[in-house]
């Protein structure tokens, strides 16, 4: 097959001040999407919102997060990586303005919506960006060790900034958002590589489009509304079974399309797969579930105030950032089909930890141990994840694939917040709280099994299907996986 394009490189940026670039927008997406849970009590009682508006306030984000991303993947394929950055961000920089200035439950919750749909814009076009702009192999794993430890610090950090902001005022959790959406979209057009004009772009496929949209938003509004009134009730059951049907029309419009939004080679990519669900995995063990149990646990269980609670966090953040710097290096010598399943591992024992301890009230003994072990492992999976995950994708897929593992991540995180509030109950002592982070733990040990056998790619199977073969396996050798001998010929 013919080489790939480079979709993003024509126009040379700043490789340094563009992965700062990058690295800040990755942290806006985390550190909105975990700013709020601290605020969410104080934002209650101001606007005065019933437990099920406080609820949507964080699940109208994450809904339209997941729903939206694989399309903004594509658009930003399609228009350019550098694009679509400036434009989500100026979006993003509109609704957390509105959110901030929210008088009323309506408008929270559409400024949430919209926060949504732009970071659904903005996270694919980061990581294109990241990957177009750093060659495969050890500088491209550079590159995201440092994207993944400023991101991933972020969902930790924003507790931490989310009870610090609390105590002048919930508002301000909205208006944090601003100054890193500004400075960004500034910086973007002298240190972000622009797109080649040259390079012909094929329409999105829009009826492809709304059918994808449609069926994640449906799929994760299922799961939400499980969550919230119980997974037999009427508008959760309808949701699943809608989702089905808009995921069959999606399947047969995709296959008879000339311009499908998801491309063949894509289906076909082996480690985009497993990266997909290894991405589904963590955010339904160590990331998404253990932020929902630990802060719920602090603020009921433990009568945290929300700065305490924030505190609290700071152990994890820094362990989180403490990760991604040890997966950076273990990536370049160990291998993705290494690295990751000891990754999930050690979050897996982290959240045997913090099982175990549930009844002891000391934070020292019973919750730091557990928090600064998941911790690691938290940060370790999100960067070796992601590079095993697109290493087989061509330059001007980039963005698609990056879509496609974070709707994975969320979707896991919708399922896995929904499944444990069954397990806790209506009103969890302490005693719930242990079976609940045992499972987190078990669903982490799958990720370990998971991404042991997903990327050991056995001798003499080709391990690349597409046109980023010969990048892909240029990549698996510098970093210690294994590489066929059909792909080194090919390479050579």
């Amino acid at each position: 097959m013919t080489s790939p394009t480079t979709p993003d490189r024509a126009v040379p940026g700043s490789p340094i001040g563009g992965l700062v670039t990058l690295s800040a927008a990755q942290f806006l997406i985390a550190l909105d999407f975990s700013v709020i849970f601290v605020a969410l009590p104080s934002m209650g009682t101001d606007l005065d919102l019933s437990a099920s508006a406080i609820q949507w306030v964080v699940s109208a984000y994450s809904v339209f997060f997941a729903g939206f991303l694989v399309v903004g993947g594509r658009a930003a394929d399609r228009i350019g990586a550098r694009n679509m950055f400036i434009a989500a961000l100026l979006l993003f920089g509109v609704a957390s303005l509105a959110g901030g200035i929210a008088g009323d439950a309506s408008l929270l919750l559409i400024a949430r919506g919209a926060q949504g749909v732009a970071a659904a814009a903005l996270q694919p076009s980061i990581l294109a960006l990241v990957n177009t702009t750093f060659a495969p192999g050890r500088e491209r794993t550079r590159a995201l060790a440092v994207w993944g430890t400023v991101g991933a610090s972020g969902l930790a950090a924003g507790v931490v900034l989310g009870g610090l902001l609390t105590t002048v005022s919930w508002r301000w959790t909205f208006f944090v958002n601003l100054p890193f959406a500004i400075v960004c979209a500034l910086a973007a057009p002298r240190l972000l590589p622009g797109r080649n004009d040259s390079r012909t772009s094929s329409p999105l496929n829009v009826l492809s489009a709304a059918l994808c949209t449609a069926t994640v938003l449906v799929s994760v509004l299922g799961l939400t509304l499980a969550a919230d009134v119980g997974w037999t009730d009427p508008l959760a059951l309808g949701s699943f079974g809608a989702a089905v049907v808009l995921l069959a029309l999606f399947v047969v419009r995709e296959r008879g399309s000339a311009q499908p939004l998801v491309e063949p080679a894509l289906r076909g990519t082996r480690t985009l797969l497993v990266g997909c669900g290894s991405s589904a995995l963590y955010m339904a063990s160590v990331a998404g579930s253990e932020f929902y149990l630990v802060t719920l646990f602090l603020q009921e269980n433990r009568d945290f105030e929300p700065l305490a609670a924030g505190v609290a966090f700071l152990p994890l953040a820094v362990c989180i950032t403490l990760g991604n710097i040890i997966a950076g290096k273990l990536v370049n010598t160990l291998g993705v089909g290494r690295t990751l399943p000891l990754a999930f591992t050690i979050g897996a024992v982290g959240l045997v930890l913090l099982a175990v301890s549930v009844h002891n009230h000391s934070y020292w003994v019973a919750l730091l141990p557990g928090l600064v072990v998941s911790g690691l492992g938290h940060g370790m999976i999100y960067t070796s994840m992601f590079v095993g995950g697109t290493r087989d994708v061509a330059d001007e897929n980039q963005g698609v694939a990056g879509a496609l593992m974070t709707t994975t991540q969320y979707a896991g995180g919708a399922f896995g917040v929904a499944v444990l509030v069954i397990v806790l109950g209506t009103n969890p002592d302490d005693g719930a709280f242990l079976p609940a982070f045992l499972l987190a733990g078990a669903v982490a040990l799958a990720g370990t099994v998971w991404s042991w056998f997903g990327f050991r790619t056995p001798v003499g199977e080709q391990g690349v299907v597409g046109a980023a073969g010969a990048a892909g396996a240029g990549e698996r050798a510098s970093a210690g996986d294994p590489v066929t001998a059909h792909e080194k010929g090919r390479t050579a």
